[in-house]
């Protein structure tokens, strides 16, 4: 079993492609396991936050510029990327105001598990992912208003449930756990990214399968919202370099860039099914979260192998 679960994390890129063409292909597989979407996040962060303790949530916590500057980049540049990447690709209507709603996401749940696939900081990245997911159903309608201005209904009661036991419940069980027998957890943190890469699998599965009919519907101009959709994921991670403006260590510089260019598409959904708005403004979500998931691995895999004398001429 060991032996599988390393097998998987190695070849993630390739079981990602092939999990997205059997979701497009046999979308039943997929939709199968929609109704597990929620406790499978919950369980991936909760493996996640098995590698690290309170103590290095501590010294993030300790500078407050870090996560300040995360806040501001993800609802920052980002919301304003996605207005932009809504009007270059679709003009005005309802794919655009759901490219402009889709920038101003929140960070992705799974972005910790990138981060741990890259050798970067897992802490700040959790710490990140909490505080600024945390202020979205706040965050989230303001700027969707100033950008497009239109008004979003906030599902306030069931995003808070969704939060509490997605995000900070896993979390925050398995942070305790790591701190209070950390020698013990320590022994198998060779296979905790093994094993969040397995769940990532089925998560992508039950995305892709629900949407399958919606993405092949669209035909050719699919390829032209996974292109837009391409566009901001691709300027998430340019976003992510200005942390270089406060830090130079590459472990916190990879925590940025997955915490800019990955979006929690599952809030968007709520937003606008909440709001009675055209559930093709929900669309561009939809077709982001399979190219984020496919493009995730590729970059944890290209930082990985960047030589570390790279990152050192970075900082002159």
């Amino acid at each position: 079993m060991s032996r599988v679960i390393v097998w998987v994390e190695a070849q993630l890129l390739w079981l990602v492609m092939a999990v997205a063409a059997l979701g497009l292909l046999y979308p039943a597989a997929g939709v199968a396991l929609a109704p597990l979407i929620g406790p499978l996040l919950a369980l991936l962060m909760f493996v996640i936050s098995l590698t690290f303790d309170a103590h290095q949530v501590g010294a993030v916590l300790r500078r407050p510029s870090r996560p300040l500057l995360a806040l501001c980049l993800v609802y920052g540049p980002m919301s304003l990327l996605g207005w932009l990447t809504g009007r270059l690709f679709f003009g005005t209507g309802a794919l655009a105001a759901g490219q402009t709603l889709l920038g101003t996401l929140p960070t992705d749940v799974s972005s910790p598990l990138l981060v741990l696939m890259a050798r970067g900081n897992v802490a700040m990245a959790a710490v990140f992912n909490a505080i600024n997911t945390a202020l979205s159903p706040l965050l989230v309608p303001l700027l969707f208003l100033a950008l497009t201005g239109i008004e979003l209904d906030v599902p306030l009661f069931a995003i808070v449930v969704e939060l509490l036991l997605i995000v900070f419940v896993p979390t925050l069980l398995g942070v305790a756990l790591r701190t209070r027998f950390s020698t013990t957890l320590a022994r198998f943190d060779d296979r905790y990214a093994g094993l969040g890469s397995i769940l990532y699998l089925l998560i992508l599965l039950a995305v892709v399968g629900p949407n399958a009919a919606t993405i092949l519907g669209y035909g050719a101009f699919a390829l032209v919202i996974a292109a837009a959709a391409l566009c901001l994921n691709l300027a998430g991670y340019a976003v992510g370099t200005a942390s270089r403006l406060i830090t130079n260590e590459r472990s916190e510089v990879v925590a940025y860039l997955f915490t800019t260019s990955k979006k929690e598409f599952s809030i968007a959904a709520a937003f606008v099914a909440a709001s009675g708005l055209s559930p093709e403004i929900a669309i561009p979500a939809a077709f982001f979260a399979v190219i984020q998931m496919i493009t995730s691995p590729l970059a944890a895999r290209l930082l990985v192998r960047r030589p570390a004398s790279a990152w050192v001429s970075d900082k002159r």
